[in-house]
């Protein structure tokens, strides 16, 4: 990155130990993060959206997901069918 500065400002220890465990979820860091945000707020000229981790795709739930994929491939547990839930 080309002439790259520092930005420093504050926050809640608890808020940023927050952001840094769903940037992560998202792949990200955050700097990145925040990277983002200037970008788009600079070309749009107003908060112009919201970044949310999807909670599927976090470690917990992907943790769950493949302990139940390994009881299914080796003979444990219960296969259904999907079930699809009406919006």
């Amino acid at each position: 990155m080309a002439n790259a500065v520092n930005v420093n400002f504050r926050m809640d220890s608890d808020l940023k130990k927050s952001m840094e465990e769903i940037c992560e979820e998202m792949g990200m860091s955050m700097t990145t993060a925040f990277t983002i945000f200037a970008k788009k707020v600079t070309r749009e000229k107003r908060i112009p959206f919201e970044v949310s981790a999807d909670p599927f795709y976090s470690d917990s739930n992907m943790a769950h997901l493949r302990r139940g994929v390994a009881a299914l491939n080796a003979g444990e547990g219960v296969e259904h069918e999907l079930i699809e839930e009406d919006e």
